[in-house]
């Protein structure tokens, strides 16, 4: 089967024929139509999870996808026919989304497709939304409250500032000036730009009195420090890449929140609900072909990529 993997810790993504994966006894196999890139893609490629687990090569990449169960063990959760989509775990064993089939396993989060969704939707919500729902949920973005979104114009933070202004908060987002527009029309009420200066100076111009919640989805420890003293007294700071000292936060009475990824197949259903009622965007901004993946996640690692890539297997 057509795939893109790798064959080394670090080594380069590339487009593979490899053998068709057989579930086991409680797996399904799924036949993917579209795969969804993150930037978690080519940090495991990196060897983000070495330490964790055993790499098993050659590996295919993807964790999102959405598709046609084609084959299933006795005990499998979906039946063959079935269309289901979400985050898949056999990165570990080498079997990736980034394919022509995947595996899904019983403890999964993968779900039915609901009736009308496009598998290129489908495959673009699990990481990008349940991240949004569990960064806002920490933030404690509501009615009354600010929130400073930075990395907003990626596909993570699109959704997270739909979804804290759908509940109300007044959403202050990083975008370059070529972003600014498509960010508000996300329900964003203010854009600051890394480009014009510096970013706490340019929200501490407008919210002299600080704001009561930072999201940051990709800011170091240096760039979280100097964000922290936007931050109103009993502030939240969430980071998604683990950039925080919460114990020096907490001391300057700062709740500090490094947010470890928890997909369930609950969490993915509220991701539906809150997609199907207008809550939460995640908007596909990009659709490629299988080939074309190598390329995109070269431009996503170099902070180029914007919004959501889908790939269409």
């Amino acid at each position: 089967m057509r795939s893109i993997a790798i064959t080394e810790i670090g080594g380069a993504p590339a487009q593979l024929n490899l053998p068709e994966p057989e579930p086991g006894p409680a797996e399904s196999r799924v036949r993917i139509i579209a795969a969804g890139l993150n930037p978690l893609d080519w940090k495991i490629a990196d060897g983000m999870l070495k330490d964790s687990v055993a790499y098993s090569f050659p590996l295919i990449l993807g964790v999102d996808g959405a598709g046609v169960v084609d084959e299933a063990g006795p005990d499998a959760r979906f039946g063959i026919g079935e269309q289901v989509f979400g985050r898949f775990s056999g990165v570990p064993r080498g079997l990736g989304t980034y394919a022509e089939y995947a595996i899904a396993a019983e403890d999964d989060a993968v779900i039915p497709m609901p009736d009308g969704m496009l598998y290129t939707q489908a495959a673009a919500l699990p990481t990008a939304g349940m991240t949004a729902v569990q960064v806002v949920d920490e933030a404690g973005a509501g009615a009354g409250t600010s929130v400073l979104v930075v990395g907003a114009t990626g596909g993570v933070g699109r959704p997270a500032v739909s979804l804290a202004a759908s509940r109300g908060a007044t959403v202050i987002a990083t975008a370059r000036a070529d972003a600014a527009d498509a960010i508000r029309g996300l329900g964003a009420a203010e854009t600051v730009d890394h480009g014009r200066g510096n970013l706490a100076d340019q929200v501490r111009a407008v919210h002299r009195d600080g704001v009561d919640a930072v999201i940051d989805l990709v800011g170091d420890r240096a760039a979280t420090e100097r964000l922290v003293p936007l931050l109103k007294p009993g502030g939240t700071y969430v980071s998604t890449v683990w950039a925080l000292n919460t114990d020096a936060l907490e001391a300057q009475d700062i709740r500090g929140v490094n947010v470890q990824s928890t997909p369930t197949p609950e969490l993915l259903e509220r991701v539906v609900e809150l997609v199907q009622t207008g809550g939460m965007r995640v908007d596909v901004e990009q659709e490629i072909p299988l080939a074309r993946a190598p390329e995109a996640l070269a431009r996503s690692r170099e902070g180029g990529a914007r919004g959501k890539t889908v790939i269409r297997v």
